[in-house]
């Protein structure tokens, strides 16, 4: 749509009703894809443009497990990236996010020794490379982004950037035929291997499907997605994440480590990953184990295993509307993350625990250490009339606006039209189970 255009029909209404799925306020975010679209309209011209949404997501359970193939909870939260994007025929992207420098990616050239390791230009150089070599078209196009989802708030921006960059790929070179599971897989080789980063598939998929998730990556090709058609409101509680501030330089190695000795143990039986280790051999086994891959790697697959059952045991509860036993399990699963995972503080600096302190302050809640840890975020279930005491107690340890109180998205990647939301088709295994 014509850029002068598109700003008239905002202005009037016309995408109220896209909006009011997306947001809890449409006023205000009416306001903010404005701002968008005339910050594109400063960089990139008065083109023909369209509009597009990826959310950050919410690690519910499941913490260091999707790496070995495990099972996890996850959620698409109401905080996103959005982006205003012109196709272009000249083989180059350029992407601008507001307050950084612009990203420029050639694509005829898609070496990831090319591009600088950890940068944003790299995860959209990988997202290209890897859309090709999946045999899908890729193409040129100018963006502008706004994101919600901070660098460092552990709400994933990094999935949430390089979903998006796949998703804009998905509507202007591929008619929107390719599932938003795809789009997660090759978000996760990208920041594998152009940024560098050995994470998981979680944050990926749990950006680019949206909603509540239960993910179990037992077939890694083939993830099974089950969407959990439950809300915490729906229960009285409110889904707090509180941002430490916490210092994530240097923290590549922590963060490696953890996969890196899972598998250490794995290898000890000839396997790859934790899913394909018996239980009952491993414990029978931690003698020598202790000696082969030391005392932590033990403790972090007792971690697995233990958390690989909680999530099983609490899908089901969530699934059934038994919201004790799912917020009990939350919390034992903050217990397992910070006795055995030991990822709520980095060795490198044991003065900082950001981490320990929040938690030590939601001890009347149920509460866990969110997404990688180390730095970053806690998770808390707070009753509403709660909520305001605790987002104030956080608050007035870690700084104004550190605790948010969130509500989930029910959508993941999308298109925004004029009152309409376009989302990235199903997958089916070959049991018929969606995958999304």
């Amino acid at each position: 749509m014509q850029l002068s255009k598109l700003l008239k029909k905002i202005n009037s209404g016309d995408f109220d009703k896209a909006f009011s799925k997306l947001y809890q306020n449409t006023d205000e975010a009416r306001k903010r894809y404005i701002k968008a679209i005339n910050s594109f309209s400063a960089l990139y011209g008065d083109n023909d443009v369209e509009l597009f949404s990826v959310p950050g997501r919410s690690e519910i359970s499941g913490n260091h497990t999707d790496h070995n193939h495990g099972k996890v909870i996850a959620a698409a939260i109401d905080l996103d990236i959005i982006a205003v994007v012109a196709k272009k025929p000249e083989p180059s992207i350029r992407i601008t996010s507001e307050g950084y420098r612009e990203d420029y990616v050639n694509i005829n050239v898609l070496d990831s020794v090319k591009y600088k390791k950890g940068s944003s230009t790299a995860l959209a150089a990988g997202m290209c490379a890897f859309f090709k070599e999946n045999g899908y078209n890729i193409g040129g196009f100018d963006a502008f982004t706004t994101s919600q989802v901070l660098s460092g708030s552990g709400l994933s921006s990094s999935a949430a950037f390089e979903v998006m960059v796949g998703n804009i790929l998905n509507y202007l070179y591929n008619n929107g035929k390719v599932s938003a599971v795809s789009i997660a897989k090759i978000a996760q080789k990208s920041e594998n291997v152009f940024f560098g980063k050995p994470c998981g598939l979680m944050d990926q998929t749990a950006c680019a499907v949206g909603g509540f998730v239960a993910i179990d990556f037992k077939d890694p090709a083939k993830p099974v997605v089950e969407k959990i058609d439950k809300s915490l409101s729906d229960y009285g509680y409110s889904l707090c994440i509180t941002d430490t501030g916490g210092n994530h330089a240097d923290l590549t190695e922590d963060y490696a480590s953890v996969p890196a000795e899972m598998k250490s143990v794995a290898a000890v039986f000839g396997v790859k990953t934790l899913r394909d280790v018996d239980e009952s051999k491993f414990y029978k086994t931690i003698p020598s184990l202790r000696e082969k891959c030391g005392d932590r790697a033990v403790l972090r697959a007792i971690h697995f295993f233990n958390e690989n059952k909680r999530v099983t045991k609490q899908t089901a509860a969530l699934s059934s509307g038994d919201i004790d036993t799912f917020l009990k399990l939350a919390s034992e699963s903050g217990d397992s993350s910070f006795k055995y995972l030991q990822n709520v503080y980095t060795n490198k600096n044991v003065t900082e625990q950001g981490l320990s302190l929040a938690l030590a302050l939601s001890s009347d809640y149920r509460s866990r250490v969110h997404g990688g840890g180390f730095a970053g975020t806690i998770q808390a279930f707070v009753p509403f009339d709660e909520t305001e005491k605790y987002r104030n107690i956080i608050d007035e340890v870690f700084g104004s606006g550190r605790c948010k109180v969130l509500s989930v998205r029910n959508y993941g990647a999308i298109k925004i039209d004029e009152n309409m939301i376009f989302s990235p088709p199903t997958e089916k295994d070959d049991k018929g189970t969606a995958i999304c």
